[in-house]
């Protein structure tokens, strides 16, 4: 059971993460007063992408190309050890989410490296901007990650999150809370979303990411924008796997638990666009060091 539970969590994650940006969108939609776009539209996007051909610069190369590609399947890879609620992922070992966590940090070389093949100066830019505010991010998703780890005495995602809410250990819901709290500002950080980015802005002097896949089109385009679909689910998962406290034991109910908390993440994403402006550059850094000054209390709770 748990095997097929990992599996249809998996399917699930194939199938709707283009959902959650159509949420995000539909709920920015509604607090502007606007009708908004269709929730399918992702999907309409990415088939559109798929169905046009890819135009290639003379001064790029092979790294440009492979980009996408190797960014959509080290994200893939990293969901496999997603866990889906109290129960791990396709795959699950000692030291599982340093892995996870060196796959998306392979997304994000690969995706440098293709906007840095470009020769472009905006790009390039965009690459610096993305790397800093990176290591801080990693940095914030690690501790936070060995944080849980300490307390549960398990080195597994699938044991840390099965064992997060249960009684067979002393009481983490505090540090459960502060760490759901970090992985908040990791999740829009890493998924470049407001007050981090603004996904929808084409003024390249401020764009983060979006900068660095202007001379993506089709195809590419499309793995791309799939790939970032799919990275928002990761983080959403983790986020809900600590935010709620829920434990049945029954596989199926807590994956289904899990995800109807990763489509409420993505409502609360939309609500914080909504309610909230892009931050300065400069404060970015600031935020992020916020989170993990966060951890580090998560940490001294557990170590008191």
């Amino acid at each position: 059971m748990n095997i097929m539970t990992s599996i249809i969590h998996m399917f699930l994650a194939l199938v709707l993460s283009p959902l959650l940006l159509g949420i995000i969108n539909r709920v920015k939609a509604v607090f502007a007063g606007r009708r908004g776009q269709p929730l399918a539209q992702p999907y309409y996007d990415i088939i559109k992408l798929l169905k046009k051909g890819a135009v290639y610069s003379s001064t790029s190369g092979w790294v440009f190309r492979l980009g996408p590609v190797t960014g959509l399947a080290s994200v893939m890879v990293a969901i496999m050890i997603c866990p889906a609620g109290g129960h791990g992922g396709l795959f699950s070992f000692a030291g599982d989410f340093i892995f996870m966590a060196y796959a998306l940090g392979l997304m994000r070389f690969v995706t440098v490296l293709a906007a840095m093949d470009t020769g472009s100066a905006f790009e390039g830019m965009g690459a610096s901007r993305e790397v800093q505010f990176a290591v801080i991010a990693e940095l914030v998703l690690l501790t936070g990650l060995a944080v849980l780890a300490a307390g549960t005495r398990e080195v597994s995602l699938a044991a840390i999150y099965s064992k997060l809410w249960t009684a067979s250990i002393p009481p983490l819901g505090p540090v459960a809370v502060l760490i759901a709290f970090a992985f908040l500002i990791v999740l829009l950080t890493e998924n470049a979303r407001i007050p981090v980015d603004d996904p929808n802005t084409h003024l390249e002097l401020t764009m983060i990411h979006e900068v660095m896949v202007l001379d993506h089109g089709g195809p590419d385009l499309a793995f791309i924008q799939y790939g970032a679909a799919l990275k928002l689910w990761l983080f959403a998962a983790l986020l809900s796997g600590l935010a709620i406290p829920l434990r049945t034991g029954q596989p199926m109910t807590d994956m289904a638990v899990n995800v109807a908390g990763i489509l409420v993440t993505a409502i609360i994403v939309g609500m914080i666009e909504s309610a909230m402006a892009r931050l300065r550059l400069l404060h970015v850094p600031q935020m992020l060091v916020v989170a993990l000054s966060v951890t580090v209390a998560a940490l001294l709770w557990i170590l008191r």
